[in-house]
């Protein structure tokens, strides 16, 4: 039994590409065939490993009796969300129109002009098969008039502006930062946090790294030992709990709990890269070993699990093996003594592991609640003795593992999930000058620049442009603006870190294809797809859109908007282009009001507010010792610091006239390319501060 799905490169498809369902992929096939024949679409959008897709398809789309009432009633297509977050961006906030609480599998029933007019998340059978009959015939019969005007409400509802729907931009609202007002922004953010476990006060738990990051800068302006600690808390609850793979490395995508025990179990690539970020910041600024641990043991996780041959970074493993979630991970009591042996009953005081199990079905899910010497000193232990026996432990549950199922592994491979790992890697080795993490970015950001990078994009021969997804040799989906902001973003941070300046020209170049092809300068934002795949007559004719959204609120990954304004004031630093400044303060001062109000849903806009009202300087490096001076410099955490440098002479703005002089290498501390007498050690650079 084989539908559509079959020729699609997509694993999440491809996991339905033999379902009884008579599965479309998202298209022009589909929609034709639902004008046709006058039907209903249902869409129903997940990803590969999302564990409540695989209860609902084992469920239901596997079922043949569900099956044939979903093939007599609809025309069926199913989406993947990662590799077509457009598609799930216009009917997740359907959904939300419709006051429904968005999740995934997302399940709308479209018109055949594609317009939305019902949905939800998971249905277990016997009301999946109750709705699909009610729905069925409510529309072949005579409630489908009425069901097309609610369709026209809502599609008028998604249709709407952002800045017209979150009323940002008022003229008012737009006036210049301030100290004041960062302090309500900080305060309004402060009232929801978690004082005990760290994290936003509330269940389920995701790790939000652009929230935390935000706060290391807040800390940095504001001198805030109270941002300071519950930056760390939150770090040290998360590295501590069960989200974390105590051992192996790598953060499951939340935890369903407060406390960061228990979560659901899948490991995604675009998590990682942020937590290797936030946690090599934190070490910047800290020295704490624990979190050095964390980004050595993340980015080996990714090393071994999600890396292709070529050097990309495929996208997740699933949360579920044999069928069970988190099977995997997890331990009986029984178990253990077997694993670990006479040991077994310390291994478990420090894992909080239970005869009875901390988690469902009498299993246990490792985590840590006391540091290495608290637990030395409860045991009578040395810190060393116990950081011997940690690693013999890792070594025999990992022992076991290698004998298990494995989780299923997503291998598609996307351009801006890898441009976050890529990034995570570059500040990892600012932070460790680890010699490998710079071996792994500079070979992901030569496979992206040629597997996922073409001359001949958007119909003009001058323009680099970026395709979304890789898999089998094969790209085959234009990419969205988190792809371009993602991307821009990491290949400036490449060149800050190797100083090699082809990665400062593509990060223009594809700026420069943004400005083209995404900007709408009505409103001073980005819209997240290109004009191409819209229809303007909201029909969903061709497989198009019926709405071009622009995307504002930071979620778990921040938004593409508020990525592009840091951009656009990195380069426009790094390149003195005046124009790319001014844009980005238009876009900090859309937003501005917003922000101070909402600032956990907009706090990479935060980010940029500290930037602001703090400015960094421009660093330049010139000589013979560059390199070596760029990793003295980079050792500690430089908040809104650019950093441009060259052995010999270099074109750049920042590096322009710095004649690298013999046997000398000189560091220019410049505000605004103003610049201070050049200084001849990074110590005496930094007194210039």
């Amino acid at each position: 039994m084989t539908n559509h799905l079959a020729q699609e490169s997509s694993p999440y498809l491809l996991q339905h590409a033999h379902n009884p369902v008579d599965w479309y992929p998202w298209g022009i096939e589909a929609l034709e065939r639902a004008r046709t024949e006058g039907k209903p679409m249902l869409v129903s959008i997940g990803y590969a490993a999302c564990h409540w897709c695989h209860v609902m398809e084992r469920e239901s789309f596997e079922n043949e009796d569900v099956a044939r009432v979903m093939n007599a009633h609809f025309i069926c297509v199913k989406v993947d969300r990662e590799e077509r977050p457009d598609v799930d961006q216009v009917y997740m906030e359907a959904l939300h129109t419709m006051g429904v609480q968005g999740g995934w599998p997302l399940n709308v029933f479209l018109t055949a002009e594609a317009k939305p007019f019902y949905g939800g998340t998971y249905f277990p059978t016997p009301r999946w098969v109750q709705l699909l009959e009610s729905i069925g015939t409510a529309y072949a019969g005579e409630h489908r008039a009425e069901l097309e005007q609610s369709a026209e409400r809502f599609v008028a509802a998604i249709g709407a502006s952002e800045v017209e729907k979150y009323n940002t931009g008022k003229e008012e609202d737009r006036s210049g930062v301030s100290d004041e007002e960062f302090k309500l922004l900080l305060y309004n953010l402060g009232v929801k946090f978690d004082r005990e476990r760290g994290g936003m006060d509330r269940a389920p738990k995701f790790p939000m790294p652009s929230i935390w990051r935000f706060l290391l800068r807040a800390h940095v302006v504001t001198g805030s030992q109270t941002v300071l600690d519950q930056t760390l808390l939150t770090l040290r609850e998360m590295a501590w709990g069960g989200i974390y793979d105590q051992a192996h490395g790598g953060f499951a995508r939340y935890s369903v709990d407060g406390e960061w025990l228990a979560p659901h179990f899948e490991k995604m690539l675009y998590d990682n890269g942020q937590l290797v970020s936030l946690y090599s910041e934190a070490f910047q600024l800290t020295g704490d070993p624990l979190f050095r641990e964390v980004v050595y043991d993340t980015v080996e996780f990714v090393r071994l699990e999600l890396t292709s041959e070529e050097g990309g970074f495929y996208s997740s493993l699933d949360a579920d093996s044999e069928g069970e979630e988190g099977l995997f991970y997890t331990f009986t009591h029984n178990e253990l003594r077997e694993i670990i042996g006479a040991d077994e009953p310390l291994f478990s005081d420090y894992y909080n592991c239970t005869r009875q199990g901390n988690w469902e079905h009498g299993r246990n899910i490792l985590h840590r609640r006391q540091t290495d010497a608290e637990f030395a000193s409860a045991h009578q232990l040395t810190p060393g003795a116990v950081a011997d026996l940690v690693t013999g432990w890792k070594q025999k549950i990992m022992a076991v593992r290698a004998t298990r199922v494995r989780p299923d592994l997503d291998d598609k491979i996307l351009t801006g999930w890898n441009a976050l790992m890529l990034q995570g890697l570059t500040d990892a080795y600012r932070a460790f000058a680890e010699p490998e993490f710079l071996v792994m970015a500079e070979r992901n950001a030569g496979f992206l620049r040629d597997r996922l990078m073409r001359r001949r994009h958007f119909r003009e021969v001058n323009r680099r442009g970026l395709l979304r997804n890789y898999k089998n040799g094969r790209a085959s989906i234009d990419a969205f603006l988190e792809d371009y902001a993602l991307t821009i973003q990491a290949f400036i941070s490449l060149y800050e870190v190797n100083f090699d300046s082809q990665w400062l020209t593509l990060a223009d170049e594809l700026a420069q294809t943004t400005l083209t092809h995404f900007f709408d300068p009505a409103e001073n934002l980005f819209f997240f797809t290109d004009a191409d795949v819209y229809d303007p007559a909201g029909n969903g004719a061709g497989g198009q859109l019926i709405a071009r959204k622009k995307e504002i609120f930071d979620n778990v990954i921040p938004a593409s908007n508020s990525v592009m304004a840091h951009n656009l004031r990195r380069l426009g630093r790094h390149l003195d282009k005046a124009d790319y400044l001014d844009l980005s303060n238009e876009m900090l001062g859309q937003m501005r009001a917003l922000t101070v109000r909402e600032p956990q849903h907009l706090s990479n806009w935060a980010a940029l507010y500290a930037a602001a009202l703090r400015p960094g300087p421009e660093v330049a490096i010139v000589g013979e010792q560059a390199d070596e001076f760029r990793a003295e410099w980079s050792q500690k955490f430089r908040h809104d610091a650019v950093l441009a440098g060259a052995e010999t002479n270099n074109d750049l703005p920042l590096l322009r006239g710095r004649v690298a002089r013999t046997g000398q290498t000189d560091v220019y501390v410049c505000q605004h390319y103003t610049c201070l007498a050049p200084a001849q050690s990074v110590a005496a650079a930094e007194a210039l501060l």
